[in-house]
């Protein structure tokens, strides 16, 4: 369990959060909802340790991968390269490139990768890399919708075969339907609604659900509760 306890953060005069308290279920996927400038990104960073922030999150010196939503790899580094930041060794590197189809392109560079590419090369990255959570910042967004559901399938292969805390924020309620075991929805810095659904995941895309329409229902209104 990851717990965040009376957390504020501000930049300048702006408030994101204050006394903010939020409990993060250990080898789930919790997908983080709301509208822009709620706060989802920088709760991610402050996770990550990439912000400062008053208030406690525990365990500290959390050990994190982070999925963007652009795949920032190293331009002049190859793709065996860039997993070998994070990874040394080779067989498995050359496994995880074999399984996410990208074998034929361990030599390539950024620059020579289609976007589905670089971004399966991201999350290989986040998957080689031995971190207690991943966290992913809309790494989907931006891909149209069959690449999106391809790719979220690959992550939830690779997650369920090592099933590790994952954070999840989006702005897609089909996104967060279909991959999380809880969707919590921020707003003002606090949390409008948390919702958890037991079926398993992945979801299928496009199926009515009550989930889905309470996580809809949150992001429109606020407030939630099944």
């Amino acid at each position: 369990m990851i717990v965040l306890e009376n957390v504020s953060k501000r930049y300048g005069s702006l408030c994101v959060y204050e006394h903010f308290d939020l409990r993060i279920e250990e080898g789930k996927i919790t997908c983080i909802l709301g509208a822009s400038g709620c706060g989802k990104t920088t709760l991610l960073n402050m996770l990550a340790g990439l912000v400062p922030y008053e208030g406690s999150i525990r365990p500290q010196g959390l050990c994190c991968s982070y999925i963007f939503q652009q795949p920032r790899l190293v331009p002049a580094l190859t793709v065996e390269g860039n997993l070998k930041l994070v990874c040394k060794d080779e067989k498995k590197i050359a496994d995880m490139l074999s399984r996410l189809e990208l074998a034929d392109k361990r030599k390539a560079y950024p620059a020579e990768l289609s976007g589905g590419q670089a971004q399966r090369v991201s999350i290989a990255r986040a998957f080689l890399y031995p971190s207690d959570i991943i966290l992913m910042d809309e790494p989907f967004a931006s891909l149209d919708t069959a690449l999106k559901l391809r790719l979220i399938k690959v992550f939830f292969d690779l997650w369920k075969e090592e099933p590790r805390t994952a954070l999840f924020v989006t702005h897609d309620v089909e996104e967060a339907y279909i991959l999380s075991h809880r969707a919590v929805v921020l707003e003002r810095g606090r949390a409008a609604a948390d919702l958890a659904d037991a079926s398993p995941v992945p979801r299928r895309y496009g199926e009515a659900s009550s989930y889905k329409q309470a996580i809809l229902s949150a992001l429109l209104s606020g407030t939630a509760n099944i």
